[in-house]
């Protein structure tokens, strides 16, 4: 692989009953299901999405 960083993202709460500025942030970070595991670069556009939905995501290491 690349040298660059990466961050797991996992979606562990339902977008249901959301703002939908969230659920097209969820959606940006390429999630869709509950248990849905993306592997992202970590970039600050990236980072400032998470912190935004960071209710409904974890970061897995």
């Amino acid at each position: 692989m690349s040298d660059k960083k990466t961050i797991k993202v996992k979606l562990v709460r339902s977008v249901i009953g959301t703002r939908d500025s969230h659920r097209a942030t969820v959606r940006g970070l390429g999630l869709r299901k509950l248990g849905s595991v993306r592997e992202l670069e970590d970039t600050a556009a990236v980072r400032g999405m998470v912190r935004k939905v960071s209710y409904l995501v974890e970061i897995c290491e």
